[in-house]
């Protein structure tokens, strides 16, 4: 299986494993089988139940047309809704176990669905040959809509999850001491575990300082170094965000 490596913001690369043309495929007629579904119901229910069709006879074209979109509207922004709510993931790749991500590391924004869902009016063109082609020649197996919002489609299924990454011992009397680390991700703290445990090793001391000011500024959080290390600092959000978010097993 082939891998991505995310180059973050710190300017260290962290590996995913690509998914797989099979599994997004899969993926994909398991969101078109729901959206199938919701066609057959839209329709049923409201041209049939409620005999919505006989009043449309009584309308003109135009607002005939618009009743029509407005009611098979939703399967046509179902890939949309669904990566925005479910964090880059729709029912059809939660069950696949693949997620669309940032190629920089990050969670990939509304704007970026947005442009993946509008590019997919070109990749599904000529039955998917289009984004089919795009994905076996790209870098990354990535569709246009991929390329044009700066995202890849990673496989989740590894043997070490990001939880297990971020996980941190914590003893039974721990007192947090910045809630505001609730405002970081999954995928955040892995990132700063990541390259903090990096720095360590190599005694990097630059690196921990800009770390250090890379969470500060996020976190608008304002620590007198009097008190406490960069190196103490970044080590006690790392256990506040396994306070805050459960992770202390």
């Amino acid at each position: 299986m082939s891998q991505i490596a995310i180059n973050t913001s710190q300017n260290v690369n962290i590996s995913f494993n690509i998914s797989s043309l099979g599994e997004r495929i899969l993926a994909f007629l398991i969101d078109g089988i729901i959206r199938i579904a919701y066609l057959f119901f839209a329709m049923y229910f409201f041209l049939d139940f409620l005999n919505l069709e006989h009043y449309m006879t009584e309308l003109d074209s135009w607002s005939e047309r618009a009743i029509k979109i407005a009611i098979f509207f939703p399967a046509s922004v179902y890939p949309l809704v669904m990566e925005s709510l479910m964090e880059g993931q729709t029912p059809g790749k939660k069950i696949m176990k693949i997620r669309v991500v940032k190629i920089d590391g990050y969670q990939a924004s509304f704007a970026d669905y947005l442009i993946r869902w509008v590019f997919r009016v070109i990749d599904v063109t000529f039955l998917g040959i289009i984004g089919l082609v795009s994905a076996i020649t790209s870098k990354n197996s990535q569709r246009l809509g991929d390329i044009a919002a700066g995202t890849a489609i990673i496989s989740l299924k590894n043997n070490i999850n990001i939880s297990h990454t971020i996980l941190e011992k914590l003893q039974d009397n721990y007192i947090p001491t910045f809630p505001q680390v609730i405002g970081l991700s999954d995928n955040d703290m892995r990132i700063i575990k990541d390259n903090y445990v990096k720095a360590l090793k190599v005694d990097d001391r630059q690196i921990i300082s800009k770390l250090s000011d890379k969470i500060k500024s996020i976190l608008k959080l304002e620590v007198n170094p009097q008190q406490m290390t960069e190196r103490q600092f970044i080590g006690i959000v790392i256990k506040d965000y396994n306070y805050y978010t459960g992770r202390d097993s």
